[in-house]
Formats: C-alpha cells, sequence, structure tokens
C-alpha cells in the first residue's frame, strides 16, 4: 500500500474538504491510530485510523448550509459582468419566515460560505451555500452521485429519438454524458433528472436536439426539495435534513 497525504485521505473518507484538514492539522485536532499529527503534508497508510478531535466536531457543528430560491439576473459564485453574486440574497430580511431549522441568522454564516454546484444566471431555483466542505464534497465532488431535478420550458419539436438521446447518447466537449432521466411534464415542459453538471448542460442538451430552452428551474438536489421557498428567499438546512 502506497502512502498518501493525510489531508487528501480525510477527504475521501468524508470527515471534510481538504482546505479544512489542513486547518485541522495544523491545530492539533487529527490524530492517526490515537496519535496526534500536526505537520502539514504528513502522509498515512489507507488502513490507518483518523479521528478527528472535540474541537474539530464542535467547528463542523457550527458550519451552516443555506438553500435559496436563485432568481434570475445572479450569478452562482463569484460577481462577473456587473451581475451581483447569489450571495448577497443571504440577509437577514430575506430569511424565510416558515425556515423551521431554529437557527438565528449571524453575520458569522456568511464568513467561507460557498455555493455547492452552479444554477446559470437565466435560471432559477434551488440553490446550495454551505460552510461545510463535507456537504460541498458530496454535492460537487469527483465522486459525487447526487440527483439534480429540473423543470425545463422549451420551445421547438422533440422526436421520439430525440427524447432518447437526452436520455442517453449525448455528448459535450468530446465526453459521453452520464444516463439521464428526461420525460415530458406536460406539452412544453420537460423534467430533467441529472447526476452530473456541466456548464450549461441542459440547455446544450436542448440545443442537440434541436430544442431551445426558454425556462430552467431546479427544484431537488439529492433528498432535498425547493418546495414552497419563494424566489429570492432563502433558509438554513435542518438538522433532520441532508442530501443522501
Amino acid at each position: 500500500m502506497e502512502p498518501i497525504r493525510l489531508s487528501k485521505r480525510m477527504a475521501e473518507l468524508g470527515l471534510c474538504s481538504r482546505r479544512e484538514a489542513d486547518d485541522y492539522i495544523a491545530k492539533g485536532w487529527v490524530r492517526v491510530d490515537g496519535v496526534v499529527v500536526d505537520q502539514l503534508g504528513s502522509k498515512v497508510l489507507p488502513n490507518q485510523k483518523i479521528t478527528l478531535e472535540r474541537q474539530a466536531q464542535a467547528a463542523q457543528s457550527s458550519r451552516v448550509t443555506i438553500l435559496l430560491n436563485k432568481p434570475v439576473g445572479y450569478v452562482s459564485g463569484q460577481a462577473e459582468e456587473g451581475y451581483q453574486p447569489a450571495s448577497v440574497l443571504i440577509t437577514p430580511d430575506r430569511q424565510w419566515k416558515e425556515d423551521s431549522s431554529r437557527i438565528r441568522f449571524n453575520a458569522a454564516h456568511l464568513r467561507g460560505l460557498a455555493p455547492a454546484g452552479r444554477l446559470d444566471i437565466d435560471s432559477v431555483g434551488l440553490l446550495i451555500l454551505t460552510q461545510d466542505g463535507r456537504i460541498a464534497k458530496q454535492l460537487i465532488g469527483e465522486d459525487s452521485d447526487v440527483e439534480k431535478e429540473y423543470l425545463v420550458r422549451v420551445d421547438g419539436t422533440l422526436s421520439k429519438e430525440g427524447l432518447q438521446q437526452l436520455n442517453h447518447g449525448l455528448s459535450l466537449d468530446g465526453q459521453r454524458l452520464k444516463p439521464a432521466k428526461v420525460w415530458w411534464q406536460n406539452e412544453n415542459q420537460l423534467r430533467f433528472i441529472l447526476k452530473e453538471g456541466k456548464k450549461r448542460q441542459i440547455r446544450r442538451m436542448c440545443d442537440l436536439v434541436g430544442l431551445k430552452v426558454v425556462g430552467l428551474k431546479r427544484i431537488r438536489i439529492g433528498r432535498v426539495m425547493l418546495g414552497n421557498l419563494p424566489a429570492g428567499k432563502w433558509r438554513y438546512l435542518s438538522a433532520d435534513e441532508s442530501f443522501v
């Protein structure tokens, strides 16, 4: 067995993100086979036992994850081309009145808050912003298998073969897409379930089969639904919710 970096192994095990792992290691909050390891770059064998100290567990439990119903006109991440990032909507007055998490807004919840996945500027619906590297890994890690569900209004005519291609058979950027689940929701709206998230993937898939997307809304990520959360409002992920 080849040794690997401790931070990488911690991320593989889902203990935290690699960035968080480096922070915990530097603070002496990580044990390998019961021994504290505080040297960055340390390596471990895959069969060694890695545990976190109580301080690291407390730091993780204080991190929040936010569900936002993103409106059109906001970008998911950093501001670009004069458009504001969706994170500017995370203000006390925009917290959904029906938020059942019992978490009170704190300005500290904005520190290190980052989107876990994209939603195009002209798309709406469920956007996840999190301080928790474990959740980010679940949703956008290389081996993520979490479903994302969308309602997509389209213009154009779709053949039976085209629908089959949307489900499986298309390629983007020279790579075959993972199998999807696509069916008609009504006469001008498709429902998509994907397990990947390439840039503008649904719009590009529709282009390939002769459809033009005129509206796109994400309604579910894993086991978490957008539900009745109003556009432009947000709520906390509650303790009894999980994406997987």
